[in-house]
């Protein structure tokens, strides 16, 4: 299928010279939908079907099929999100779009040319949901950041449905509380759901697609202002996204909540696969990249989770507030400080346990995005930070 998007599909005139397919109008959906079809696919099928170079060259000499193929894929996500995923094909259409814009995504952003694509306006995309308010259109890419939200928090695919039918309206959906739905256990949530591997691996799925918006900064020149925001991350972190909350505290629970060793069944990782533990590792890395957040720049959190302000603060407001960090520094109950505390601790120091039996116990690979999550939990939270130092676990820290 992507071989007819771009030059792989090149046919040959009468005079022998290859001659560059068409471009494939964006109606023509029976050409589009073969990408997402295979359910099959799995992602690592789709990094291997879809080699960096032909991407480079369908970018080069089919823009308009790269660009129509981003956003065909983009609205499947947003149907999906719209829908509720009801169905087990649309579930698996989603996953197919999710790995493919993962897969393409880079080389977009690679290209000075097209950064700018993803933050170009749809026709027919409006913010107030008409069809003819192109004025007021929506960029593909909020379009994507909103879609992924909804998905995360999508009853039978990330989460566990709580209604006894299984068919939901779309109006549900909308009206759906996901502060209800939060993932794990802990802060601000005290019911902790039935562990679901396939919850957990569509979860995971989506957070990889995030966190590949969120890289657009890697492909970037270094800025003179070292202040330049992420427009991703300001998107998905301002009050935009209706999910943002639970969304932070479904993250944060999932990290501090994780037991790799679990009951303590010597070389219980090798006789069963810990689909976890990717999961919090992803959790961990957007955490990370949510809360990359210049305080020098904006009202910085105090000892009592208010903000410092200035008398320069009314004539130079600052910008759009980033809610991940604002929610992380209104965190104040001892009990919250004592779970994230002890979740953190008992990953940090898992890499060092030693027991009688070699290799018998499960250790973690991401303990370097603990401790950088860890240095923001302190650095945006004060009180969270004095706990930490009064603290007996704080030696374990260290």
């Amino acid at each position: 299928n992507w071989a007819h998007c771009g030059p792989a599909g090149k046919r040959s005139c009468d005079s022998g010279h290859s001659v560059p397919p068409q471009p494939v109008e964006a109606t023509d959906d029976a050409f589009w939908d073969q990408f997402w079809a295979d359910t099959a696919t799995s992602v690592q099928d789709v990094f291997a079907l879809v080699p960096a170079a032909e991407i480079r060259a369908v970018r080069e000499e089919s823009p308009s099929n790269l660009a129509t193929l981003c956003y065909k894929a983009v609205e499947k996500l947003v149907q999906g999100a719209e829908s509720g995923c009801h169905s087990e094909k649309e579930r698996q259409i989603v996953l197919s779009c999710s790995r493919l814009l993962i897969r393409v995504l880079p080389y977009i952003f690679e290209d000075p040319d097209w950064r700018g694509f993803f933050w170009s306006t749809v026709p027919g995309a409006g913010r107030g949901g008409a069809e003819d308010d192109d004025e007021n259109a929506r960029p593909l890419a909020e379009s994507l950041l909103l879609a992924i939200a909804d998905l995360l928090f999508c009853p039978d695919f990330t989460v566990q449905s709580h209604r006894r039918s299984t068919v939901d309206s779309a109006e549900d959906i909308h009206s759906l509380d996901s502060c209800e739905y939060i993932w794990e256990a802990g802060v601000g949530f005290a019911h902790s759901p039935q562990p679901n591997y396939i919850h957990d691996m569509n979860r995971m799925e989506l957070l990889k697609l995030l966190l590949t918006c969120f890289s657009e900064a890697m492909y970037l020149p270094p800025a003179p202002d070292s202040s330049s925001i992420n427009p991703w991350v300001q998107f998905f972190c301002s009050t935009e996204n209706r999910h943002a909350l639970p969304l932070f505290t479904s993250l944060l629970n999932t990290v501090c909540a994780y037991d790799p060793v679990g009951y303590g069944i010597p070389y219980n990782h090798l006789l069963f696969s810990d689909y976890r533990e990717p999961l919090v590792e992803e959790a961990a890395q957007v955490l990370i990249v949510t809360l990359d957040h210049d305080s020098a720049t904006s009202a910085s959190p105090t000892v009592d989770g208010t903000t410092t302000g200035t008398a320069m603060d009314d004539a130079d407001p600052p910008g759009p507030e980033n809610l991940f960090v604002n929610y992380l520094s209104r965190i104040h109950r001892e009990e919250d400080f004592q779970f994230i505390l002890k979740g953190i601790a008992r990953l940090l120091s898992n890499p060092l346990l030693q027991t009688y039996l070699p290799n018998s116990t499960k250790k973690i690979q991401f303990h370097q995005e603990l401790l950088v999550l860890f240095w923001k939990l302190c650095d945006f939270n004060k009180k969270f930070l004095f706990f930490v130092l009064k603290s007996s676990d704080v030696l374990d820290i260290l």
